[in-house]
Formats: structure tokens, sequence, C-alpha cells
């Protein structure tokens, strides 16, 4: 019974569970500090940030796809309006998706391969001078 109990606490508490690690954007303007809420298993990238109804300014969720590949996202259940930063293996941003549509199926493509996806608050790119080309600090892109 207790096990339950804890289970749909969880269900019902998702970040209670979660990893959140530091990353930096080093921009044109400087670096840029986020905490992030790790996606790395096939459950927590399908959920993402799903059923949420906000998102801190400086936090996001970092999807780890393993190895560089054709990315597609959607906005299905999720409510806010979020940025997609696209990002090859070696850590620069390939593309980034802005202010995408809640509750859409439209498919949004990473335009290439890429390794992992950021996804933040709908306006932060822009309004932290984000950009493609730009370079990603977390240990996901550390040299090997």
């Amino acid at each position: 019974m207790l096990a339950l109990i804890f289970a749909l606490i969880l269900l019902v508490h998702p970040a209670m569970s979660a990893v959140f690690e530091p990353l930096t954007i080093q921009t044109k303007k400087g670096p840029v500090a986020f905490t992030v809420e790790m996606a790395t298993t096939p459950a927590e990238r399908a959920k993402g940030l799903m059923y949420r109804t906000e998102l801190a300014p400086n936090a996001g969720m970092l999807f780890d796809f393993g190895v560089e590949q054709p990315i597609y996202m959607w906005m299905k259940n999720t409510y806010i309006p979020l940025d997609m930063v696209f990002i090859r293996a070696d850590g620069r941003i390939a593309s980034i998706a802005e202010n995408t549509t809640p509750l859409s199926t439209q498919t949004i493509e990473s335009g290439g391969s890429v390794k992992a996806v950021l996804e933040l608050a709908g306006g932060t790119a822009k309004a932290r001078g984000l950009a493609v080309g730009d370079q990603v600090v977390h240990p996901l892109f550390a040299p090997k």
C-alpha cells in the first residue's frame, strides 16, 4: 500500500524524481546560465514538458538522444509555448524553433542531425540572445 501511495505522489509531482543540472550557453554577449531537468529515458523524452502550466525563466528540459540523428518534436499536451534549441554532439546550436504553438501536433524538425534538444520557455532564446552556432556547456557535450 505504501508503495502505491509513493508511486501516485511521483505521478502527481513528476519533478520530485527529476534530475536537475546546470547548463550554460556561451553567446556573443556572454554566458547564459540555466538549470535543466534531464530527459534521458524514452519515457522521460516522450512526456517531456507535457501538462506543465509554467516554466521558470532560467529553467528548461534537456533531451538526450544519445547519438546525432534527425529529431522530430511536437507540442501535444504541452500547455505553454516553448523555444526548442537543437544541439549537435559538439555542443553547438544547430537550429532554434521559437515560440512553438501549445497543444499543436505539427512536427517540429531539427533540420539536421543533433544529439539533444533544450526546451525553454517561449521567448527565452530571443530575450537571452541565443543563436545558431552558440556553444552549449554541459557534461553531455564534453569532449571524449
